[in-house]
């Protein structure tokens, strides 16, 4: 027995006695982190569940009256609210600083902020009747008028749209684009007009103003392929190679196609000629050498870039739903596999 006890006086008892003060404090540091590390994530979550949850409207209006927290900052916030799109969270933000605010330049400007988030969040007539209420305070404001200009065409009141464009002519602001614009697609909406007599007013416009070249080829080459061949502008093939790349083969003017370099491409890629060897453009360059296989496995899809914001959509527009430009789509090929009706069965 006496050989398995350690006397206290003995090294090897002061070195085990060192190990086990090291076990137990590591043991208790280690618990101790956990438990503060819960408590700091209980305390950021709780934080963070402040701005997902915002209080009812009173308690939100007397946070904003009472609250040592700057305007600016309850706007910062809105304004993050709706880049990451809670537009419900922004508007009863921008609502309860609305309520409290008395300078008239101030109340202005709240209400711009809150159409423009009613715009964005799909309420338009909300956002109308803000637009509508700031003019009859402060008629000189074009930033509501063009916003106003653009509640109206999403609501099809062309002529309303129309309406709008004379005060921003009277301030200084060029809407002759606007103007144009306007003026197509309301011929397009026109119901009391057949689709030849649309077609030839769109060409009208397009040859007096050399403007809108995709929103009004893309009409003709829908529902008269053989008019918008004739007047085709062949500076804008490559503009318009999406609107060209779906046209079915009855559809093809051989002979136009024959004279211009980038459509003998776009048309060889497609499978339709044989007509070029090959393209600086990578994804024609590709499809036009695998013609020759029996079933290549690709094809060409298309991006949309607006040229004056860069911002790039998966689908075509007219007005940039960015920034709002007109006339403004670049198409970019995307080359891809191609699917197949089989692909897509669902047994």
């Amino acid at each position: 027995m006496d050989v398995l006890f350690i006397e206290f006086r003995d090294p090897l008892f002061g070195i085990i006695v060192l190990f086990i003060l090291i076990f137990i404090i590591a043991f208790v540091s280690y618990w101790w982190g956990r438990i503060k590390t819960k408590e700091d994530h209980r305390h950021l979550d709780g934080f963070i569940k402040q701005f997902h949850t915002l209080p009812p409207e009173e308690e939100l209006q007397e946070l904003i009256g009472n609250s040592t927290i700057s305007e600016k900052s309850w706007f910062l916030l809105a304004h993050a609210y709706t880049q990451n799109g809670d537009y419900e969270k922004s508007i009863e933000i921008y609502q309860a600083v609305l309520k409290r605010q008395e300078d008239p330049l101030r109340r202005r400007d709240t209400m711009f902020l809150l159409g423009k988030t009613y715009f964005k969040a799909g309420f338009l007539e909300r956002s109308k009747e803000l637009f509508l209420k700031i003019l009859q305070q402060h008629p000189r404001t074009p930033q509501a008028l063009n916003f106003l200009l653009l509640v109206y065409e999403q609501l099809h009141e062309y002529g309303n749209a129309l309406n709008v464009l004379d005060p921003l002519d009277e301030l200084g602001s060029d809407a002759r684009l606007d103007r144009l614009y306007l003026e197509c697609i309301a011929l397009i909406h026109d119901k009391s007009l057949s689709t030849q007599e649309k077609a030839a007013a769109l060409l009208k416009i397009h040859q007096t103003h050399h403007t809108l070249t995709y929103l009004i080829f893309e009409y003709i080459f829908k529902h008269d392929s053989q008019l918008a061949w004739q007047h085709f502008d062949q500076s804008q093939a490559e503009r318009l190679s999406d609107i060209l790349w779906q046209l079915d083969p009855q559809q093809c003017d051989l002979d136009i196609i024959a004279q211009n370099g980038y459509l003998r491409e776009l048309f060889t890629a497609k499978g339709l000629t044989d007509l070029a060897k090959s393209s600086d453009i990578f994804e024609l360059d590709m499809l036009i050498r695998l013609r020759h296989v029996d079933d290549p496995g690709a094809t060409i899809t298309y991006e949309y870039l607006c040229q004056s914001c860069k911002n790039i959509l998966p689908f075509s527009f007219h007005r940039c739903p960015n920034c709002y430009a007109i006339d403004t789509v670049i198409c970019e090929p995307i080359l891809t596999k191609k699917h197949s009706i089989e692909e897509f069965c669902f047994q």
